[in-house]
């Protein structure tokens, strides 16, 4: 099994920083690509950013210059720094990640359980 362990939310006021953090751990053979969702309140789930195993980032329109994700390979973690955050950042993110557990079985995706931010004055 694989378990996604996310952490670094809470509540900042406008303005403020978050960085969030979701480590896998578990069967992992490889991780390829790894991002981070939002869902806000009555809104659909939506793709903030992404990473490839190569380093190739993509961000939302939303997001751009103000969040950046990264990884660690070495630690199998996964990070979101999110920098000048607005009320309508306001969401639960999660994390995802695709990953082979091992030779010859295919690639899954998962999900971690998800972390609140709350971005008021």
């Amino acid at each position: 099994q694989v378990q996604l362990v996310e952490s670094g939310g809470g509540l900042v006021q406008p303005g403020g920083s978050l960085r969030l953090s979701c480590a896998a751990s578990g069967s992992i053979l490889s991780i390829y690509t790894m991002g981070w969702y939002r869902q806000a309140p009555g809104k659909q789930r939506e793709l903030v950013a992404s990473i490839t195993s190569g380093g190739r980032t993509e961000h939302a329109d939303s997001v751009k210059g103000r969040f950046g994700i990264s990884r660690d390979n070495a630690k199998n973690t996964v990070y979101l720094q999110m920098n000048s955050l607005k009320p309508e950042d306001t969401g639960v993110y999660y994390c995802n990640i695709d990953v082979r557990r091992e030779y010859g079985s295919g690639i899954r995706t998962y999900w971690g359980q998800g972390t609140q931010v709350t971005v008021s004055s």
